[in-house]
């Protein structure tokens, strides 16, 4: 027999349900919420939620108007869905089955926000059950919108159509898994497909909505069902219901992304009615969606070259679309000045911290791989995300309250219309230049703002992909640019120092007389409008100056004492948001002037004003990432003139380091305590390594010496951090401490040797995520070299565990090459004092050694690695028998600097190798004509044989 609440529970359950949300009666409130926490404890209390929930009208027992109990029925609900998100494993499987057998009545609900209500908590059930817990519901849903008994109501099929989209949202991965041979999603898909031809709108775009979460990951249900899907497309493309248009040109978007040769034959309709719906002003998300199908067409190889014939449709729906909307223009017209106000905690953007010492990508030199992060982008301050790669249980738990966001850093319509343009660009060049210069023409000098506005988008959109044939009308455009600097619209200014950086490479590249006209007004205009009185125009000015140091670079060099001035200006006048753009600002100049800042007059206007901000920024500021960030690239220009501003800044990230692993292993034992964030070491483990480089080793010493804790104390424990870019740091600055301050580091070698031969493991890669995992060990490596240049005889305890670890690397083909290529560069150094050791190995470890070495570009690191190694050979002549002609072929390749330079280790051991060959073997002459004739002719010259 079915369960059967009891009369008085039920009736006090009600009531207090209903009390929970009586504002007005607070003592009520207070007391409905202790007895409902006290009805939580009754093992029936779900049978109750889900009872009350599904009775449309009051039962007996309750005696509540229609108002009350709809509130008392939502209340229910909210609690039932919540028990079954956190309790469900201690739900009794009877009630389970209660809760399963009734809920779907609630589908069927005359009241929409009852049948979303019955949704949640079906999605809810499936969610913590799986699929396997409840496999009937989907069947059930779909006869509910099937309507298979004929008598379900048009409300009923689509709280049904809710219902199983919001299973799929949540779910979609395990409606693709395998059951016993079955996969739900390929009984679902073809239903879903059948529902888009349903006589209610609702039920069509909910269907269009489903199916358009399956396409982007290709399963067998959707490929076996795609002209299916593209034949109903055509017919749904003229729906009268804007959603369902909406959802149409989603799925024509996903479509050209997984099936491009579906699209090609359908081009020219598609290219009109995309046209079409974009220009629907009434529907801006029908438009946006219509818009992302040129983004998507425009970066697909297969697909772009289709659009070509229709650029003169195209390119004028994109140009309309990026002048802002009417409302738009309403909010931006009420922002004047406001650099004086202190911003807001919302409006501060996160930073997060760039690994400044990553070795993966370059050359085994060392150099690291940061980049400025200049916005050059073709959608100013646009913030688009992707987060369609939610794992199992995929919605997020909450909703982002949109009313919170800058509507300047969403993504809209006006920036994927600016973005594709850039795009088409990229692609055409001139064509659509020829269809956007008409436009430029017309609206440049408009006398309404958003015109003018939209018409210098457009130029800075097409910056990089049409600047030949812009180039020649430049001279004019950008005088005319740098008088919008001066525009009374702050949105006007905004957007121009946007476009105006877009175009300052080349400016920047003009000679002499050409700089002096273009490149020195425009550096000067964007300088001034970094000191705008708008905070908008502040920060684009300051992203666009990034911008234009990026691709201006050694041509700065002359113009420091003006740059600087201004930064140390905008320091003054900035509030905390700019601060970011700015510190990126001075990073970027100290990057790509380097020493040039390393004058007098310079230090003393720069330091002052970022000790100033270092000092007012607290321990525990998320803006400390990018400050100490820039604090390693001026330091680094800098060189000796940082070290009177060193101990401070030194000690300081030395307490950073100290804090956050206390905090680190406190909250490894206490599982309450939210652990630190990891980036704190990463950026103040990167100022350390800039610090020992930048300052002469004996003060570098110095500031080591007098740490406390003890450094390498410290560096041992961020070398076990369990964070990869924490680890990667740490390898960095150790081989810096090699470098720099060997004889500090030396009496912490043994400790520090354990814990980086433990560290050169490929097994524990794959575990880690691999691109960061291999960064490790690139600096492991790395580091592994540098010491073994120092210590050379002391490496001998540790030589057969590193010979074992890094002939693994070496054998390894599938890792990145320059990994390879460290590791026979770390194995090389280590031959300089170990080479009685490994010679004996030398058959084995010769041929991958010389196949990596020889794609690392000729540098003292290389001389050492090849000079370690001919150690090696001369312990072990007879072993090159294999693989001498290859050893002597690139050899043929030394650079002539390091062969005949003052440095006579690499050039007298060679000879010593070819002394000893010419002993071993009886035509020596003879057997360097096996050499290729070049190789030959070079080897010969460069050795003087």
């Amino acid at each position: 027999m079915s369960w059967q609440p009891q009369e008085e529970p039920l009736r006090q359950l009600a009531q207090c349900l209903k009390d929970s949300l009586s504002g007005h009666d607070q003592n009520a409130q207070k007391q409905a919420e202790i007895m409902l926490k006290q009805a939580k404890a009754s093992p029936d209390i779900d049978n109750y939620l889900a009872y009350l929930f599904s009775n449309s009208q009051p039962p007996p027992a309750v005696n509540m108007d229609v108002t009350n109990y709809h509130a008392a029925r939502a209340a229910a609900a909210v609690m039932l869905k919540n028990d079954i998100k956190v309790s469900y494993k201690s739900i009794p499987d009877s009630t389970k089955s209660y809760i399963r057998s009734i809920i779907l009545v609630g589908l069927q609900d005359l009241n929409l926000q009852m049948r979303n209500y019955a949704g949640n908590v079906i999605t809810e059930v499936v969610r913590q059950g799986g699929i396997m817990g409840w496999p009937q519901v989907l069947s059930e849903l779909i006869s509910l919108i099937s309507n298979a008994g004929g008598n379900i109501s048009p409300q009923a099929q689509e709280g049904g159509m809710s219902a199983l989209l919001k299973i799929c949202e949540d779910s979609k991965r395990a409606l693709d898994r395998d059951y016993q041979g079955q996969r739900p999603l390929n009984f679902i898909f073809p239903k879903l497909l059948e529902f888009t031809a349903s006589p209610s709108p609702k039920v069509r775009s909910d269907a269009l909505a489903a199916i358009n979460l399956f396409i982007p990951d290709k399963p067998p249900a959707v490929l076996s069902n795609l002209d299916a899907l593209l034949q109903q497309l055509f017919r749904l493309a003229g729906d009268s219901n804007d959603d369902v248009r909406k959802h149409v040109c989603r799925s024509f978007v996903h479509i050209a992304d997984v099936a491009p040769q579906k699209i090609v034959p359908h081009m020219e309709g598609l290219v009109d009615y995309m046209v079409a719906q974009q220009r629907n002003m009434e529907n801006a998300e029908l438009a946006l969606d219509a818009a992302e199908f040129w983004l998507c067409v425009g970066e697909d190889e297969k697909l772009r070259d289709c659009l070509g014939p229709y650029l003169p449709k195209i390119v004028p729906v994109l140009l309309e679309s990026m002048v802002y909307s009417e409302d738009d223009i309403l909010r931006l017209e009420g922002e004047k000045e406001d650099a004086e106000l202190e911003d807001r905690e919302e409006d501060i953007k996160p930073a997060f911290a760039t690994n400044r010492s990553a070795r993966l990508t370059m050359n085994a030199n060392g150099g690291d791989n940061n980049s400025s992060g200049a916005n050059g982008s073709a959608v100013p301050s646009s913030a688009a995300y992707d987060d369609n790669d939610l794992s199992e249980g995929e919605l997020d738990d909450y909703d982002d309250d949109d009313s919170l966001a800058d509507p300047e850093e969403q993504w809209n319509l006006r920036k994927c219309s600016a973005a594709a343009l850039d795009v088409l660009a990229s692609v055409f060049h001139e064509p659509v230049f020829t269809v956007t210069l008409p436009y430029l023409t017309e609206n440049l000098n408009h006398a309404e703002w958003p015109n003018r506005e939209a018409a210098v988008l457009a130029l800075g959109a097409i910056a990089d992909g049409c600047m030949t044939v812009v180039e020649p009308h430049l001279p004019v455009l950008t005088q005319y640019l740098i008088s919008l600097l001066q525009d009374p619209e702050p949105v006007v200014r905004q957007i121009t120092c946007w476009s105006l950086g877009r175009y300052s490479g080349w400016a920047s590249h003009l000679d002499e007389n050409g700089k002096q006209q273009h490149f020195l007004p425009m550096m000067d205009g964007i300088l001034k409008r970094m000191l705008d009185n708008n905070k908008r125009v502040q920060e684009a000015a300051a992203s666009a100056f990034a911008n234009l140091e990026e691709k201006a670079n050694v041509q700065l060099k002359a113009y420091c004492p003006v740059i600087v001035r201004q930064f140390v200006e905008c320091f003054a006048k900035y509030k905390d948001r700019n601060m970011f753009i700015l510190y990126d600002c001075v990073q970027t100049l100290a990057e790509h002037v380097g020493p040039a800042l390393a004058k007098p007059e310079l230090v003393s206007l720069l330091m002052p004003a970022l000790t100033q901000r270092w000092n007012k920024v607290s321990d525990q500021s998320r803006e400390m990432f990018p400050l100490l960030e820039c604090l390693s690239y001026v330091a680094t220009a800098l060189g000796d003139y940082f070290a009177q501003f060193a101990p401070p800044i030194f000690t300081r990230c030395i307490n950073i380091i100290h804090r956050n692993l206390e905090d680190s292993w406190l909250a490894s034992t206490n599982p309450t305590m939210d652990p630190p964030d990891k980036d704190f070491l990463v950026t103040s483990l990167d100022l350390l390594s800039a610090i020992i480089q930048a300052l002469e080793p004996q003060k570098s010493a110095e500031l080591v010496a007098a740490s406390h804790p003890g450094f390498f104390d410290l560096l041992a424990l961020c070398m076990k951090d369990p964070n990869n870019d924490v680890r990667q740091s740490a390898y960095a600055l150790l081989g810096d401490c090699a470098i720099y301050v060997f004889d500090n580091l030396k009496p912490s070698l043994g400790p520090i040797l354990e814990i980086l031969i433990a560290q050169l493991e490929l097994s524990q890669v794959i575990i880690d995520a691999e691109e960061t995992g291999y960064s490790v060990i690139n600096n492991a490596c790395w580091s592994v070299g540098e010491i073994s240049m120092r210590e050379q005889e002391g490496m001998q305890r540790y030589v057969e565990r590193l010979l074992q670890k890094l002939a693994t690397i070496l054998f390894d083909e599938k890792v990145p090459e320059s990994l390879n290529e460290n590791a026979a560069i770390a194995l090389g150094r280590l031959g300089i004092g170990c080479s009685q050791y490994l010679a004996v190995h030398l058959a084995q470890m010769a041929p991958p050694f010389l196949r990596a070495i020889r794609k690392v570009v000729w540098t003292d690191e290389k001389g050492h690695a090849l000079t370690g190694f001919m150690k090696i050979i001369l312990a072990n002549p007879q072993a090159m028998e294999q693989s001498l002609l290859s050893f002597f072929n690139e050899m043929a390749t030394a650079d002539r600097n390091l062969v005949k330079g003052p440095d006579t280790a690499f050039r007298d051991t060679f000879q010593q190798v070819v002394e000893q060959y010419k002993s071993m073997i009886p035509d020596f002459d003879g057997f360097l004509h096996n050499l290729p004739p070049e190789s030959e002719t070079n080897f010969r010259e460069l050795y003087g044989l």
